[in-house]
Parts: C-alpha cells; structure tokens; sequence
C-alpha cells in the first residue's frame, strides 16, 4: 500500500462511467454527512466531475450533509468549510483538494463564537510547528494546541500567564511581565535572568521572538491558535529548544473581506487597584484577493496590590503594556504568499512583584522602589512558494529586545541604593528551507538557517546617602551618595550560527512512520568585558575573554517510530537533543567564559483518539532526559546574577491526559505531570554550597503540576449563544535555586478561573472571575537577589473580576 505516494485523483475509477459536464452548471446533489474521501467519491459520480486530493490523510475530515441545486465549485465550498482544506481548480472539470495553510488565516473576525459554531464538525487538528503540516494522530511525541481563536479577550490581556494556566507542563518564574523565564517540562535552569540562553524557544509564525533574553510576553490578541511542544526540538529549531518550543500563530490578513473587532474590559482586585484593557483589530484589503492590511493595537493596565510599609505605600506592583501588530500580505497569485510583519510592545512596571511573608502577605518593606520596563520591536518578512506538495518557505527577520531592571540593594544599616541592570539583545535571523508534505504526516524538509544575536549588558549602583559613605555593596564600586551612579562590570556576548538540517519521515512497512534527522550547527562566540572595575585585573580579563572566543561545531541528530497499527491507536519512541553555546559572564571578583550545554531526551508515548474531535481522547507520555554541563543564571555571593555551568542532571517526566465530549456541547479536559529532576553531578563551587554528596533537586521545577478544566456552549433563544468554562490548575512543589541559601520552596498552590460569555449577532458581553479561592500561594521565592536570606514570596493575584464586552464588525 502506497500510503506516501502522491494522491493526485482519488476518484477517477469511481466516475469513468459518468458523463462529463460543465462545472459552473447546476445539478441536483445530495451528499450524506461523512468524510471528505467518500463525499469526494459521491460528488464525482453525481457530476462527473474529476476531483482529487494531493494527502490523502484530508480524506477523513468530517463533512456536513450537502443537499441541493449546487454548481460542482458550489458544493465543494459547503464541504470543505471550516476543514482545514481548500480547492484548487485544474481545469473545467477538473479539482484538487489540498491542504490550506493559511485556512484560518482566511477567516473574518469574529466574535467569541460564530453563529455556525455549535453546529459545525471540529475540523483535524494540524500540528504545523512541526514544519511539515503534521496531522496530530501522526505526530510523534506531546503537543499542546490552542486553536481557532480559542482566547478570549480577558485571557489575551494576560498575555503569556493565559497559556502557562492552560498548559499543565509550560512553568515560569514570576519577576513580572516581560522578565520571566519560561520552562517546558522539568527543563529549567534558574529563577535568575541572565545572560544564558533561553531553555524555551519562542516563536510568533517562523520568526524567533527571544535568544539570550526572558519571555517577552507579547498579548495573545488577535491569534489564530498556539502551539506548545515538548521536549528537545534541535533538529528542526537548534540552540535555546532544549525545553520544546512555544509558537504562536497570528491571525493573516484576509484579503476578500474588511473587517474587525474592538475588545474592552474593566477588573476590579480585592486588596488592590482596578485593571482595565482596551484593544481593536482590523482588516483592510487593498486590492482585493491581492494585498490586505490587518493592524492589531492594545493597551493594558493591572492593577497593583502589593503595599510597601516602610515607603507607606499601596498597591505599588502596578503595570502597564502597549502595543501593536502589523501584518501586510501580497498574493500576486495562488501559489506565492509575501508577508510583512512588524511587532512594538512596551511594558512598564512601577516596582517588583514580591512581598515579604513575615510583614504580610501582601506587603513588604523596601527602602527604594524597583521599577523595571520592557521594550520590544519586530521586523520580519516571510516568503512562501507552493508547487503542489512542494513547499518553499524563506523567513529572515530583526528583533531588539531592552530590558532594564532594578534591585534594593541597600545594606544592613546602610543608605539607600539601588542597583540596575540594562541588558540589549539584537537578533538577526534568516531560515529557508524547502518541504515536501506527502499524505499522512509523510515527507521530507531540508533548510539552511543563520542567526546572529548580541547581548549587551550594562550595570551600575547608586547610592541616595551623603557622603562619605563607606560601606561597599560590591567590591570595587565606589558608592558617590546623592542619587549618583556607578558603573559596575558589564558583559557583551555575541553568538554567530550557521546551520544546516534535515528531517524525513517514510513507511518502511504499512501502519509504521519512521522519522530521521539531524541538524549540524557552527557557532561563533566572542564575549568582552563592559566598563570592567579596576578591582578586576586586565590579565585575568583578557584570559577569560581570550577563552570566550572560540568557534564550535555541533550535530544534533534525531530519531523516532511510530505506528498506528492498532484502531484509533498511536505508539510512539522518540529520541531528541538540544543544545545552548556557552559564553562570557561577570561576578563581584571574577570574570569567566561557561561552555555549552546539551539535553538529550528519550520518550515513549500513547495517543488515542484526537480532542475535539472524539468523543475520548487520551494521551499519555514518559520520558528521560540527560543534561550535561547545565548552564545556570545564578547569583554570586553578594547577589549579582551571573552565569556559571553547574554540573549534570537528570530528569524523569510522566504525563498523562485526557478530553472528553460526553456530549457535543460540553468538553471536560484533565493533565497531570509529575518531574523528578535531580543534579546527579554537581561541579565544585556548587558542592561547596551544599552537603557534600547530596542529590539537589533543579530549580524552578514542580514534582508535580495539573490541571482539569469545562466547557460549555448552547444556544439560548433564537439569536444569542452562551458559553461558560472554568478551570482548576495545581502547581506542586518546587525550589528556587540550587545549594542551602537559594534552596527556598515554592509552589504548592492552586489557582482557579471562571468565565462566561453571552453573544447575539456582533456583541459579547462577558464576565471572568480568577483566583476564586482568593488565595495568596507562592509563585516565586525571589525578592531582591541582594538579600537572599530573606523571607521573600510572590503571591498570586487576589481574588480578581473582569467584565467585558467584544463588538466585531
């Protein structure tokens, strides 16, 4: 059985014997509801028409009953609607079904939900991150998917804390918005950022979003679905992936129709201040089916509620975030796609995000505020040219990323001071890369990539006491007194990659998927000392930048099997690895190149039945990872974030999820994760810090996490539509960082949301409730890093109400 051969026409046996007819006249047809394969069977036999399929895993697409005087064009449009497929004709008679890529992106907006949508059949679900347009029943390995515009308003405001609560296995640290760390599975370094490479890639379509840099936490406005996958992507992602990869996908511009929505809400927090969001979106095309336009713009503002109690201050955590999307595509015909994209977003926060156990739960006392900001801009051109299954895709892009923060730095008896940190990150990215996607998740990609990223980071501390001052924060920068800084080590890290990698899946024999690749990846690494004190001698900096400088090669290879043998079965082993190149980092005293550290990951897994889709779906994964060289943001003795490699590790991960449709209105859904991740080997300044021999437990990993949540949607009335869904996540135990003085616990909370919405016509009004419970829990363990002793949480959100309402035109 040719399963991966080319399916061209389906049904030209089964219409040999009709008639052949004019496409554009109209016929009497009835098709039953079913699957696309024996509509397209059914529809060619009444029409004599020739219609085929180039994939033939289209073939079980659920479609709706089609009864009528319909021209053959006509009926093809009320099967393929909403299924992820569209038609290309060939000639008069003649029709091929194929996969759109860009079928939702063709949508017009909408509000929360379609007056069409409780009737519809789900259509299958694709797992595009994988670059070849995979059909999940023929993914090998765990993926979350967020589809079809599934945020609400509310939930876009919260930017990326809306999918971590959504995704039992994707964890953050929880500095504030726009300096958190994103971790998938068990994959996390530290609480602390710094320098290093992101254990998480993150991408918005092709374009990669952060390097050497926290999650940006762009909001989730105006997005077509996101895609989480897990474990080490090396091969198809390279450096920074050793976690999985996080991409979302952003709504196209819709080149037929105008259109567009504008989104508003208002929240009130018990204990703090009210929070309010705003946004719109819309759609120009101009020239139709040729170029469109579709600009997204919000604002958001959540309120504070953390009081300072020496500064007799309250709700001082307020934060604020703007931006904007724009997206311009040309389609000079069916087979190219240019799109044009450019991403601004700016967030503001007016002080840190922790409190202080033993004053309150919602309070702390600090001599200084600590604000810290966020800004971020994107440019990315995306090129894409379709023959048929053949696919080239070209994408090459800018980022610039400016993170500045700040920490109490002031010493015991000591003045006021504050110590800032500015870190700028440039990204220059190119990949192209040519698919072939045969039927079934068969076929083949080959890419060539280049990236060049730069980090800059700059420090300095000021003092706001009258000199003479002589207490020293760090040693060899001078404390001047009145509100005047110093400068105090910085570090430039530049990274240069250029790559080449490959991945092909083939069926040695029926019902079994054999997927191999590799990816072989030369980096270039330079690093330098910024504004280094004279406390640190010019021989040992130009040794540690001497061995920064260096040029390294790495292949990446992968491998995995999968069968789908057994009815509504998939069996799957995959084998993956990650990677990060090393760089330059500065302490109090010293200054230090850390090598690159690999994750290679062993994993076995179930799927039965697709969620959405059937009425069960169960998943189920188990995994191993071994981690060398562990590369960590760490702080130094007197809390300055620096970078070090902290010894070996190893993690087992179990997974386990379920969603079920007891009936078409109502889903229930439920995962749980349990991690047990150890640094089996830790290098000596970390036995230093710990009990000689011990096992240590990695930071910022939860041993165990879940999650079950509902949905409900029916039609009240005539017109109007209602839509109800709550949520219940559990987050377990986990420890900040690695040693006695770092080892704090947090976690061991659980956070709860409810919603419900009412729709008629282009309106939607909305009520959300999160942290029911209104319980404080713990988060993060991290205040200041120059006071780690301290009795330092960060509590979740108070007990928060949202009301809003949504208008699409």
């Amino acid at each position: 059985m040719a399963r991966h051969a080319d399916v061209l026409f389906v049904t030209a046996l089964a219409i040999v014997a009709a008639s052949p007819v004019r496409a554009a006249e109209r016929q009497n047809i009835s098709i039953a509801p079913g699957r696309l394969g024996e509509a397209a069977i059914a529809l060619g036999r009444q029409t004599g028409a020739s219609i085929g399929m180039s994939d033939q895993s289209l073939a079980g697409i659920a479609t709706p009953a089609v009864h009528g005087r319909l021209s053959v064009e006509g009926a093809l449009k009320r099967l393929l609607r909403g299924s992820g497929a569209a038609i290309r004709r060939i000639d008069g008679n003649t029709y091929r079904i194929v996969r759109a890529h860009a079928v939702h992106e063709q949508r017009r907006i909408a509000v929360a939900v379609p007056t069409s949508e409780i009737e519809q059949e789900p259509a299958e679900i694709i797992v595009t991150a994988s670059k070849r347009d995979t059909p999940l029943p023929r993914y090998a390995g765990m993926v979350d998917a967020v589809g079809d515009n599934g945020f609400t308003a509310a939930e876009a405001a919260g930017g990326t804390a809306s999918l971590i609560f959504r995704v039992a296995s994707l964890s953050s640290t929880h500095a504030g918005a726009g300096r958190n760390k994103l971790f998938i599975r068990a994959i996390a370094d530290s609480g602390v950022a710094g320098p290093t490479q992101a254990t998480t890639g993150q991408y918005l379509g092709d374009m990669r979003l952060n390097y050497a840099a926290p999650d940006p936490d762009l909001k989730l406005y105006d997005m077509q679905g996101i895609e989480v996958l897990e474990g080490p992507q090396g091969t198809l992602y390279g450096a920074g992936s050793l976690g999985g990869i996080v991409r979302m996908i952003p709504n196209a511009p819709n080149l037929g129709r105008a259109g567009g929505q504008i989104s508003a809400g208002l929240g009130a927090t018990q204990h703090g201040d009210p929070s309010g969001d705003l946004a719109a979106t819309i759609n120009l095309p101009i020239i139709s089916e040729k170029i469109a336009l579709r600009v997204v713009g919000y604002g958001v503002q959540d309120g504070g509620y953390i009081d300072d109690v020496l500064r007799h201050r309250n709700d001082v955590n307020r934060t604020r975030t703007y931006g904007g999307r724009a997206a311009l595509r040309f389609a000079p015909d069916e087979n190219w796609t240019i799109d044009l994209t450019g991403v601004y977003q700016r967030i503001k926060g007016d002080d840190a995000q922790y409190a202080a156990k033993l004053i309150g739960d919602l309070k702390r006392a600090s001599a200084v505020a600590q604000p810290y900001s966020s800004d971020y801009a994107l440019a990315n051109l995306r090129i894409e040219r379709q023959w048929d299954d053949l696919r080239f895709v070209s994408s090459t892009g800018f980022v610039r990323n400016i993170l500045s923060e700040s920490y109490d730095a002031t010493p015991p008896g000591g003045p006021a001071a504050l110590f800032r940190q500015r870190n700028k990150i440039d990204i220059f990215s190119t990949e192209n890369r040519i698919v072939r996607d045969l039927d079934n998740g068969l076929g083949w990609i080959l890419g060539a990539s280049y990236l060049e990223s730069t980090s800059d980071i700059r420090r300095s501390l000021t003092s706001y006491g009258t000199p003479p001052i002589e207490t020293q924060v760090i040693p060899g920068v001078p404390m001047y007194g009145r509100g005047l800084p110093a400068s105090s080590t910085g570090v430039h890290n530049r990274i240069r990659e250029a790559t080449l990698f490959g991945e092909a899946s083939f069926e040695p024999v029926t019902g079994l998927i054999a997927t191999i690749g590799g990816r072989l990846t030369n980096s270039r690494l330079s690093g330098e000392a910024l504004d280094p004190i004279a406390f640190l001698s010019v021989a040992a900096i130009a040794r540690a930048e001497a061995q920064a400088n260096r040029n390294e090669t790495i292949f990446l290879p992968s491998l995995s099997l999968l069968t789908d043998a057994l009815p509504g079965m998939t069996l799957y082993a995959r084998f993956q690895q990650g990677f990060r190149p090393g760089g330059l980092a500065v302490d109090d005293q010293h200054i230090q190149r850390f090598r690159n550290d690999r994750a290679s990951t062993l994993e076995l897994g179930f799927r039965k039945g697709v969620p959405g889709v059937d009425p069960v779906a169960l998943t189920g994964n188990v995994a191993y990872t071994r981690w060398r060289d562990i590369q960590a943001d760490v702080t130094d003795r007197i809390g300055i974030p620096t970078t070090a490699n902290i010894g070996d590790g190893r993690i087992y991960t179990v997974e386990g999820r379920v969603a079920v449709r007891p009936v078409p209105r109502l889903t229930l859904d439920g995962s749980i994760i349990f991690n047990d991740s150890r640094l089996s080997r830790p290098t000596q300044f970390v036995r230093m810090l710990s009990y000689e021999g011990q096992m240590l437990a990695l930071p910022n990993v939860a041993n165990w996490g879940g999650r079950i949540g509902f949905d409900y949607r029916a039609p009240v009335g005539g017109d109007m539509r209602f839509h109800l869904s709550g949520s219940a996540r559990y987050v377990g135990k986990s420890r900040l960082g690695v040693g006695p003085i770092l080892g704090r616990e947090q976690g061991d909370y659980v956070d709860t949301a409810l919603s419900a919405s009412l729709s008629r016509g282009a309106v939607q009004w909305s009520l959300s409730l999160s942290n029911l419970l209104d319980s404080s829990g713990n988060r993060f363990s991290l205040g200041t890093p120059f006071d780690l002793r301290g009795d330092y949480v960060t509590p979740l959100r108070p007990r928060t109400v949202r009301l809003g309402l949504d208008f699409a035109f």
